[in-house]
């Protein structure tokens, strides 16, 4: 990731602030709460999509519950674009009208977004870039180290290949969708670590969607022959559920990887159908994204918070904060999403799990 000037690695923290404090309505909702604060202590956020599960369930109550415990009058406004880039641009039309003085944004599409941004910025609204990095005027941004992300996706293909990682092994790869500018980095790092090391016989876009990256497996399937794929890149646990059906429904079984850390994605790498996930910790980046909101709308300096700088698509040198992640694998569940609380014992070791948590020493 030549953008960075350098990389600041944040070891993972406890997901622990609870998670009732913010309410968690329907996408779209006006106020997540204050409702009766003034309208020049609002924050606007907006989110990019809700078929990955952490932006309703972390996410959006995570970045409120921060932004209320450092300013109990402040409102948030809520919205999320559910995949749709040009709901989106309406969406910071909507917080513009509605006279919000900072705005976090996380972009469907990071370059479509340059325009919206703009106007916000042309009104005197303070933008946050919030773990996709916008095109356009930011005043700062906060994501993960992606293309580090992208390497230990990789080196966790390689691990679980094992023997069987040699340069004619033929690997799969289902990368995220080119509008967000993370996929591109996560797929940067990946082959870093996989070229040369394998031979990736057949790579396409998922576009973050289950169903796309089982059509784009099936693909694979046929074009390589089910017996001759040696293992299979997916750049998120989402996309990696489609996989590993269709892997499934064609009798095999090659290790997978993913990333986000969801619930049935720990849960298939307990079952032994997925061999990896990349776990980031969501508390360290709300947190750190809630306080530079909070800083701008105060009109305080935000510069400790952010010690590194990232250069956008469009130019822009940003003040940044990049946060490191961590493999998961079945031998540190325990040692990561449980130990954070992240997840209890009891979510992932439902009744069918419960004999792969119970050899995995988890109960």
């Amino acid at each position: 990731m030549n953008a960075m000037t350098r990389r600041i690695v944040v070891g993972t923290a406890a997901v622990s602030i609870a998670l009732t404090m913010a309410a968690c309505g329907k996408a779209g909702d006006k106020k997540d709460s204050g409702s009766g604060a003034k309208a020049d202590k609002t924050i606007g956020l907006l989110l990019p999509e809700n078929a990955t599960t952490r932006y309703e369930k972390f996410d959006r109550p995570l970045i409120t519950a921060k932004i209320k415990s450092l300013c109990s009058d402040c409102s948030v406004d809520y919205a999320n674009a559910a995949g749709d880039a040009s709901k989106q641009a309406q969406q910071v039309s909507t917080m513009i009208t509605r006279g919000v003085k900072v705005l976090i944004v996380d972009p469907q599409d990071s370059v479509g977004i340059q325009s919206s941004i703009q106007s916000a910025v042309d009104k005197g609204i303070k933008v946050v870039a919030y773990d996709r990095l916008a095109q356009g005027p930011v005043s700062a941004y906060v994501s993960y180290d992606n293309e580090k992300i992208g390497e230990l996706q990789g080196q966790a293909l390689l691990t679980a290949m094992g023997a069987k990682a040699t340069p004619s092994a033929n690997v799969v790869m289902i990368n995220g969708d080119s509008a967000d500018p993370n996929a591109a980095q996560f797929k940067e790092g990946a082959h870093k670590v996989l070229n040369g090391k394998v031979k990736i016989a057949y790579e396409q876009s998922g576009l973050w969607k289950d169903s796309v990256a089982g059509q784009k497996m099936s693909a694979a399937l046929t074009q390589i022959g089910k017996n001759n794929i040696a293992g299979v890149y997916s750049a998120n646990d989402g996309m990696a559920g489609g996989i590993a059906t269709v892997l499934k429904g064609a009798g095999i079984n090659p290790p997978l990887t993913g990333q986000d850390a969801e619930l049935p994605g720990i849960q298939r790498i307990l079952a032994g159908t997925q061999s990896a996930t990349i776990y980031k910790a969501y508390a360290p980046e709300a947190d750190a994204t809630a306080e530079i909101a909070v800083d701008l709308l105060q009109g305080k300096d935000f510069k400790s918070v952010t010690p590194t700088t990232a250069k956008s698509g469009s130019g822009q040198t940003v003040p940044a904060l990049l946060i490191g992640a961590t493999a998961v694998t079945k031998d540190n569940i325990k040692d990561t999403v449980i130990k954070d609380k992240l997840y209890t014992v009891a979510q992932i070791c439902t009744a069918e799990f419960a004999s792969a948590c119970k050899a995995a020493g988890i109960s």
